[in-house]
């Protein structure tokens, strides 16, 4: 199989093989006018498998997004076919409109012009709260 280089764009790596669709659902890179290739299960000398996503274009990006389904992911920019940053990711203090609150009870069921706000409470673990209705959710268990 051969994914030619970009030029221009991002190559997001090191994510945990299966998360890919996740993020790219996220990021709704569905949308986008240029290319974007989702290659999963690729080999990987740390983990045996890894998913990687590139994109053909510099768009502007979330990467608490990224972060919050895949911390260990990095982001490589890239411009003129090289890398000229590679960013590494860490699980966000703090998610802003990255998923909502499971809570029936929480204020952001009713009043839809919240925002979805949620903090960090164990890094271990990966339990954030809800800003509102401070509600304990693993991260696993939230709703995109």
């Amino acid at each position: 199989m051969n994914i030619d280089t970009i030029k221009d764009g991002y190559v997001i790596d090191h994510i945990t093989s299966g998360n890919a669709i996740k993020i790219y659902r996220m990021l709704s890179l569905d949308k986008l006018d240029c290319q974007v290739a989702l290659i999963t299960n690729a080999k990987s000398k740390k983990t045996g498998t890894k998913d990687i996503i590139k994109i053909g274009s510099l768009i502007d990006i979330n990467l608490d997004k990224i972060a919050f389904i895949n911390p260990l992911a990095t982001v490589n920019i890239v411009q003129n076919e090289k890398i000229i940053e590679k960013k590494k990711l860490d699980m966000p203090e703090c998610l802003v409109n990255v998923c909502k609150c499971n809570n029936p009870r929480c204020i952001t069921s009713t009043e839809r012009n919240l925002d979805q706000i949620f903090n960090l409470v164990d890094k271990d673990n990966k339990i954030y709260r809800c800003y509102y209705c401070e509600s304990t959710l693993e991260k696993d268990k939230f709703i995109y």
